[in-house]
């Protein structure tokens, strides 16, 4: 649904929620913005003209045009062989997609873990909604209806809760969280506009497509859930045994002896200390069982690659984006999905795994009741609205499953049912591709960017930041780099269920029929090291991949935790203390400036070691000590115009 007035879809969500006159049947609201509401809409920015992408090489119309001439070229160009066919209805697809699609998610966000079944209902959104009348915000602020305790937290009635979700002028739904209604129940799901997109307030409330989400309190929205303990395993749980009393119910594990359940309230407590710890725009991207969320990055992709932070997206279709892109919805979404893998990954069997996630399931057709005498995986095929599939959203097994692999580190792909095997994924590629980021809105004089980008020739930073993206496609070791080591290991236990990358060819159809195509994803082409660097496999302790500085001016704070934050008054807003926990927004230019600033960069880390809460999550802003300051021999005026010139970047040519 492109465009509809507010008013009417407030009043008609409200009229739901009250019981209203849908009470059959099921159906999607989201919103996607029209293009004379975007800031920098990819159609008005597509610079090449791309007809396919094969294996993550681009294909332009030109060459296409050469290579279909020929029979081998004609093959290369198929489907069945790995190729993806780029035009304008998949760049569509993948618009509407990044605005609007869930592949379910809102089943387990809202039927499992009761992201509405707290004290924050959905007519509390419409309701903070219906007061904007039609203005814009960058941060949706919702009043609690009740007292209540999260964590150790009490938040009284009346509570203006910053909830960071952003309305465009004249919407009346937030970007990226559309609502289903599934016979008279209504739902919220997430698409990727949520994290990726936001509302530019000094355009008037139009939206900046790729720009990070940097006011998003997703940890809060989060522990406001009723079960939000079903998110664990992005959170700080060491041993589950810590949670484990004698009285505790017990389910029949694999084996079928009788282990015991976590505590429900105390696991949901220490879950919820944890979320509500996150600063704004922050997310636990990992489910290693360790807190170490960090800033979501933006979506202006292109060049930008390997993809994530530390690179695990690095081999498929549009040079690993779309291993990316589904790693977000397949396992960022639904961490029932991860049953399968529960053993190897979380020392757990599936059968506890389930039992923890089920026990307090807001919807009560999803509660697992261990009195029941059934196994909680049996319940669960009787709820799972995708049986064939693993966990409860779209999605299709891969040929390895359930084994896993450097193309899907989930061993499954989310593919909607009539689509083809990962063609969203890739229509979301395509689209994100063609996003460039606006300019920022400093304004330096030409004199100051030019001796701003001799500076950052001089200072060595080229020489990881090179190129038009500025950034050397590497990913450099943990060790090396020097940044907080946390995130970097994440991923390491993958290597108990590693198997070659396999999947199936992209004109297979979904459901996938039996003989169906599969493929072989090429990797050859990626040196062992980095391999090992990006999933911390084999002797490697993991790394961090060369950020691309296009579009920085939008994702302050920086560094890989997110750490380095200052805000628009360097001697009193400095890290994360001194900014988000003051309701202050880190400053782009001198959150930049302590990036190369030693002096700075101290009373940053040291205001962020001062906080129990930034110790326990792993956030430090530590490392990356490429210094540009008077130590360094350069004086304050070619540090301003380094920072200048790295804010103004934009990923265009340069004169």
């Amino acid at each position: 649904m492109k465009i509809i007035t507010w008013i009417g879809i407030v009043i008609g969500i409200v009229l739901l929620t009250a019981g209203g006159v849908f009470m059959f049947g099921h159906f999607t609201i989201g919103y996607t913005p029209p293009p004379d509401k975007i800031v920098n809409s990819g159609k008005e920015h597509r610079e090449s003209k791309q007809a396919y992408d094969v294996w993550g090489h681009a294909v332009s119309e030109e060459e296409a045009a050469t290579l279909l001439e020929t029979e081998k070229g004609r093959e290369y160009l198929a489907e069945e062989n790995g190729a993806v066919p780029i035009d304008e209805d998949l760049l569509s697809l993948g618009e509407e997609s990044f605005y609007e699609k869930t592949f379910g998610n809102e089943v387990f966000l809202t039927d499992v873990m009761g992201i509405l079944d707290g004290p924050l209902s959905l007519f509390d959104f419409m309701k903070a909604i219906a007061k904007l009348r039609g203005k814009p915000t960058d941060n949706l602020q919702v009043e609690l209806p009740e007292t209540v305790t999260i964590g150790n937290t009490k938040l009284e009635k009346g509570t203006m809760i910053d909830t960071g979700l952003d309305v465009p002028k004249g919407a009346a739904m937030p970007l990226g969280m559309p609502v289903t209604v599934d016979r008279g129940r209504m739902k919220a799901g997430i698409s990727c506009a949520l994290c990726h997109a936001r509302v530019d307030m000094n355009s008037g409330g139009k939206v900046v497509e790729g720009a990070t989400n940097t006011n998003l309190n997703t940890g809060t929205l989060l522990a406001l859930a009723s079960n939000s303990a079903s998110y664990f395993t992005h959170a700080d749980i060491e041993n589950l045994e810590d949670y484990i009393k004698e009285n505790n119910p017990s389910v029949q594990n694999s084996e079928g002896e009788r282990e015991l359940l976590p505590d429900r309230e105390a696991f949901e407590k220490a879950v919820d200390e944890t979320l509500l710890s996150w600063p704004p725009g922050f997310f636990d991207a990992t489910i290693d069982m360790e807190a170490n969320p960090t800033q979501v990055a933006d979506s202006f992709t292109f060049g930008d690659h390997p993809y994530s932070w530390s690179g695990m997206g690095s081999i498929g279709t549009f040079r690993g984006l779309t291993t990316l892109n589904n790693n977000v919805q397949a396992q960022g979404a639904d961490p029932l999905g991860q049953a399968q893998a529960s053993r190897e990954l979380f020392d757990m069997d599936p059968e506890v795994y389930f039992g923890t996630l089920l026990q307090n399931a807001a919807n009560k057709e999803f509660r697992y009741d261990p009195e029941s005498g059934q196994k909680p995986s049996e319940f669960f095929k009787t709820v799972d609205p995708f049986p064939e599939s693993p966990g409860v959203n779209e999605t299709v097994k891969l040929p390895t499953y359930p084994k896993v692999s450097r193309i899907s580190p989930q061993g499954y792909v989310v593919s909607s049912r009539g689509s083809k095997v990962n063609e969203e994924n890739n229509a979301m590629s395509a689209f994100q591709n063609t996003l460039v980021p606006p300019e920022s809105g400093r304004h330096p004089d030409k004199n100051t960017v030019d001796q701003g980008r001799k500076v950052f020739e001089k200072a060595g930073c080229i020489s990881c930041h090179s190129g038009r993206y500025k950034t050397n496609n590497r990913i450099i070791p943990a060790d090396e780099i020097g940044t907080q080591p946390s995130r970097a290991k994440a991923l390491e236990a993958t290597e108990k269920l590693w198997e070659k990358p396999l999947i199936y060819s992209p004109d297979t159809s979904v459901p996938v029929p039996e003989d169906a195509a599969i493929l072989k994803a090429p990797s050859n082409h990626i040196d062992k090291q980095q391999k090992d660097l990006g999933f911390a496999h084999g002797d490697s302790n993991g790394g961090y991949k060369v950020k691309g500085l296009a579009g920085v001016y939008w994702q302050a704070p920086y560094l890989h935790d997110g750490g380095v934050a200052v805000g628009p008054n360097k001697k009193e807003d400095i890290g994360i203390p001194g900014t988000f926990d003051q309701g202050i927004h880190p400053d782009p230019f001198n959150s930049m400036s302590a990036l190369v600033d030693r002096k700075l960069r101290q009373k940053v880390i040291r205001s962020n070691q001062s906080s129990q809460k930034l110790t326990d999550l792993n956030i430090e802003g530590t490392g990356h000590e490429f210094w540009v300051d008077q130590p360094a021999g350069f004086s304050p005026e070619e540090q301003e115009a380094l920072v200048e010139y790295v804010l103004s970047l934009t990923g265009k040519e340069e004169n």
